[in-house]
């Protein structure tokens, strides 16, 4: 009995909440055909990212932090809350992660020191990848739902691992809590199923442009892609226990069912919109498909279901009704959907290097460079000693580097760019010469001693501009065979308590500049100070000290300790051969 009252109150907090009051489950409107295994497409795995509403929300956020590597591209969060909001209460899932007030609203530092724990102990991937995501952020600014403060929340914690210029929060739309599109649903002010409200926004591509840049323009017709039903059993055993359902849905740019390089963007709905609940209207009506078909994208549609361990109403795991490790990457929903983009992803077909790059042309300060095409390729980079140097993709198979010094040789190696901004392994390198005489190359400055030894010397210095190496000098003589590349050297074999005058020049393409101001490095004695305590007549004995007059003198440094007899006792240090002094080593 008291298991079903607290699903029933879980289910009466939820219900009012997490996209309103309890539907009637409507049948579907026609019978559909057996789903499918889910296909593998030529889809680049760096290109992938995910969105939701509501509990699709929260989902898409643990997806995003926990599985940062794989969706390196970014993610949109609409009606949701910071990453672990709930902490596995669902108390806390219906108070603070929803209806906050100031006083009570999602505990954020303390989520983000989860989120650092977990990813020291491998529990979710480094937040280093969230470095360079996209994340695009909306609350309608009348949810009385998901209330704005959560969301102002998830946006502090995002800002916690990513510039705040690549997040966009868009907060200024009069929405209730729905999926809000330009053309479908209800009045952007109700909330009512299906969720769905046209308040002549296109969130969802805003939400698309925002991870992937400039997009061609959506398809406003007939879609030219095909929608697949896979079976989501083979990725999560018993997945209607599980709060997920039997089958998903894709939709399928044709360009991507005929092995065209395309992304991936997985869409996940909130509570109350299920097939069981809204038939086919989120996966058909949001906006996704049509911005996907015009540009490569493979949308997939993972499905969840109602089941009756606190879950009557088919939402994501975002709070822990089925499981405790849910916002973790072995969290059982969590592990399904990643499996479901490691499938779409693995057919993935990585571009070849370029190939024929050849010099073409100098003048004194520039190379021409040319290549051959590689099929697929939406571009090329240019790379010059490992550095990228053309700041815009080149459309062409040539390129011109400019403002080089004259008489100087470059190395250049090529790769192919997709669409999605993948690359591919770099070409041969090929070197070239500009033409005319080099300029006097720079001499290092800075050079300092960094530390002695008694048979070692470390210099250090400044880099000088256009150096490919440096030669290190000792006493005017060269103690470098070959240039060194670092702008460090250590100078072993010498001789302790030796005094040693170095300097530093730099050196590139058989030329070498004037030497740089000399530094003296001196070596350590090379001697260990020990130390022995005993009577002043043991040390004039053992030869520590002598006798003069009666008294005994510390060998080498001469001085007083006392009378020479049995009964005065001196600690000496030998700090050097033949050398005492009174007292312990310095």
């Amino acid at each position: 009995m008291t298991n079903i009252v607290r699903q029933s109150r879980i289910c009466s907090i939820l219900v009012t909440s997490m996209l309103a009051a309890c539907q009637h489950a409507m049948p579907l409107a026609t019978a559909m055909a057996a789903p499918i295994t889910l296909p593998s497409y030529n889809v680049d795995p760096a290109q992938s990212s995910v969105s939701g509403l509501s509990s699709g929300a929260f989902m898409a956020a643990q997806m995003h932090v926990a599985y940062s590597a794989t969706f390196k591209a970014g993610a949109g969060v609409v009606a949701g809350g910071p990453f672990y909001c709930a902490q596995g209460s669902v108390v806390t899932a219906t108070g603070p992660c929803m209806a906050a007030t100031s006083t009570s609203k999602p505990a954020t530092s303390s989520l983000i020191s989860t989120t650092n724990s977990w990813a020291s102990q491998g529990l979710i991937d480094a937040t280093s990848n969230l470095a360079n995501s996209k994340v695009y952020l909306y609350s309608g600014s009348i949810d009385s739902t998901v209330k704005q403060l959560v969301m102002n929340e998830a946006n502090t914690y995002y800002q916690n691992y990513i510039s705040s210029a690549n997040i966009f929060y868009k907060n200024n739309v009069a929405s209730e809590h729905a999926m809000v599109t330009d053309y479908f649903g209800s009045a952007c002010s109700t909330k009512a199923s299906p969720y769905i409200n046209n308040c002549n926004f296109d969130l969802a591509g805003e939400i698309l442009k925002w991870i992937y840049g400039t997009l061609n323009a959506k398809n406003t017709g007939t879609l030219g892609g095909s929608f697949v039903e896979f079976n989501q059993t083979e990725f999560i055993a018993n997945p209607t226990t599980h709060g997920m359902a039997a089958s998903g849905w894709a939709y399928v740019p044709a360009n991507c069912g005929a092995g065209q390089q395309c992304k991936v963007h997985v869409v996940l709905h909130g509570c109350q919109q299920d097939p069981t609940k809204i038939q086919d209207q989120y996966y058909r009506n949001t906006g996704y498909n049509k911005w996907a078909d015009t540009n490569n994208i493979v949308v997939l549609y993972p499905q969840t279901a109602p089941s009756s361990t606190g879950n009557p109403n088919g939402c994501w795991d975002w709070w822990g009704y089925d499981d405790a490790n849910y916002a973790k990457k072995s969290g059982r929903q969590m592990a399904a959907v990643k499996a479901m983009v490691d499938r779409v992803t693995s057919g993935f077909a990585a571009l070849p290097a370029p190939t024929g790059l050849q010099v073409t042309g100098v003048t004194n300060s520039s190379i021409a460079l040319a290549w051959s095409g590689v099929t697929g390729a939406a571009g090329y980079d240019v790379y010059r000693g490992g550095a990228k140097v053309n700041t815009a993709l080149v459309a062409g198979t040539a390129y011109t580097d400019s403002g080089l010094a004259a008489g100087t040789s470059y190395s250049y190696t090529v790769k192919a760019v997709t669409s999605g901004g993948s690359s591919s392994t770099a070409s041969s390198a090929v070197s070239g010469t500009t033409s005319g005489s080099p300029p006097p190359l720079t001499t290092p400055t800075g050079l300092n001693v960094s530390g002695t030894t008694a048979s070692s010397v470390s210099l250090a210095w400044s880099a000088a501009s256009g150096a490919s190496g440096y030669h290190v000098y000792r006493n005017g003589g060269k103690v470098t065979a070959s240039p060194v590349s670092a702008t460090t050297y250590t100078d072993t074999g010498l001789a302790a308590s030796t005094s040693y005058s170095y300097t530093v020049t730099s050196y590139a393409a058989g030329n070498e500049s004037a030497p740089s101001s000399a530094v003296t490095g001196t070596t350590l004695s090379g001697f260990t100070c020990s130390a022995t305590t005993s009577s002043n007549y043991a040390h004039v004995t053992a030869g520590r000290a002598v006798n003069s007059g009666g008294y005994a003198l510390a060998k080498g440094s001469n001085q007083n300790m006392g009378l020479n007899n049995t009964f005065y006792t001196t600690t000496l240090a030998q700090t050097s051969a033949g050398y005492y002094i009174i007292g312990n080593c310095p």
